[in-house]
């Protein structure tokens, strides 16, 4: 599928998709292509610029921008502490758009920080592991992992003291 920016013999702009390039010109030179706006069969492509997607390591000039995905939060023990000093200076190099934007966003980069550095990534074996801990089957320590809402309300249900992180692990996800 190609998209064109079209316009007719009146002026009038608008997009369209095709199948492909030899497509467009089949159903322009029968006629077939028609104005949007005011039904002309007189339609040719407009100057638009290309699409170029970047490749998997390119960096903007300013920087790449870490995407937070605060709509599933991760959950962890009750182990870890809210943060108590402003967060950590940005790394060297690091753009403009990987700073945090606001105290909101300091405030849970330090938080992130924080529990990645005191407690045990246990994955999507939190909730087995919270659960044998509070049971005294393991023993305790700091954790933070993935769970399910279900699995999270069973453990909430049975006791065990969690909440949700504000972010996801820090892991690659492709």
């Amino acid at each position: 599928m190609i998209q064109y920016a079209l316009k007719c013999a009146e002026g009038h702009r608008f997009d369209s998709w095709f199948q492909s390039a030899a497509a467009f010109d089949k159903l322009a030179a029968a006629g077939m292509v028609s104005c949007a706006h005011c039904g002309s069969s007189q339609v040719e492509k407009a100057i638009m610029a290309p699409r170029v997607r970047p490749g998997r390591k390119a960096v903007s000039p300013v920087g790449e921008a870490e995407l937070s995905n605060a709509a599933t939060p991760a959950k962890t023990s009750p182990a870890t502490a809210a943060p108590s000093r402003p967060p950590a200076a940005v790394a060297p190099g690091a753009g403009a758009l990987s700073t945090p934007s606001g105290e909101l966003e300091a405030a849970v980069a330090e938080l992130r920080r924080k529990v990645e550095t005191n407690s045990d990534y246990v994955g999507k074996d939190f909730a087995s592991e919270a659960r044998a801990m509070h049971l005294g089957d393991t023993p305790e320590r700091a954790i933070h992992g993935e769970a399910k809402p279900e699995e999270a309300k069973a453990l909430i249900e049975e006791g065990v003291p969690v909440l949700p992180l504000p972010f996801l692990p820090n892991r690659k996800t492709n």
